[in-house]
């Protein structure tokens, strides 16, 4: 916790919250997803792991999990947690790099990206850059999943989607807002 406080104070509008996620927020964030049918998974901004966790707990061992850090701090925590793991691959990278990443590892579009990125406080390019990737590497049928604590965003995440499912959190420091977006033409299974 202490880590997260201060990697927050170094770098707010990267970090975005002064606390990691709760158990309630990732059991939101697990919720729409489906372990038993994804081949790939990506989460941008795993933070110190908390939705991290709940992944690896469910998904099928067979299924490649890749985990987008940007913070070093947090990139090291993550590879120290969850750096053995089978089919679990943790990233020293930038989300908007996603189409790369899953080219290193044979992949050409994940199933579904869980997002724990403050769009609220990125600059509209990079937002634009994050989205517009994960519009393709998810392609038809993939599931973008996120939370925000303010929908100033809401607008530019329906330029790329469509909002499917929208819930308030409110056991969360502070509450949270989770998305589950869809191209426009996908539908959700």
């Amino acid at each position: 916790m202490l880590q997260f406080i201060k990697q927050y104070i170094k770098h707010p509008s990267k970090v975005g919250a002064v606390a990691p996620s709760s158990r309630y927020l990732a059991e939101q964030m697990m919720e729409t997803i489906n372990f038993n049918r994804c081949q790939c998974i990506v989460e941008y901004g795993a933070g110190t792991g908390v939705f991290t966790k709940e992944i690896i707990k469910r998904k099928k061992e067979d299924t490649l999990f890749l985990v987008i850090e940007e913070n070093e701090v947090f990139y090291r925590e993550l590879l120290q947690q969850f750096g053995e793991y089978e089919n679990v691959r943790i990233i020293h990278g930038k989300a908007e790099q996603v189409d790369q990443y899953l080219k290193q590892y044979d992949q050409s579009k994940a199933d579904y990206i869980v997002s724990g990125i403050p769009f609220a406080s990125l600059p509209k390019v990079v937002s634009n850059q994050i989205l517009r990737k994960t519009e393709t590497v998810l392609g038809g049928k993939g599931v973008f999943i996120t939370f925000q604590y303010t929908m100033f965003k809401k607008k530019l995440f329906e330029r790329y989607f469509t909002v499917r499912r929208y819930k308030k959190v409110y056991r969360n420091v502070p509450p949270a807002n989770v998305l589950v977006m869809k191209n426009k033409e996908g539908i959700l299974c």
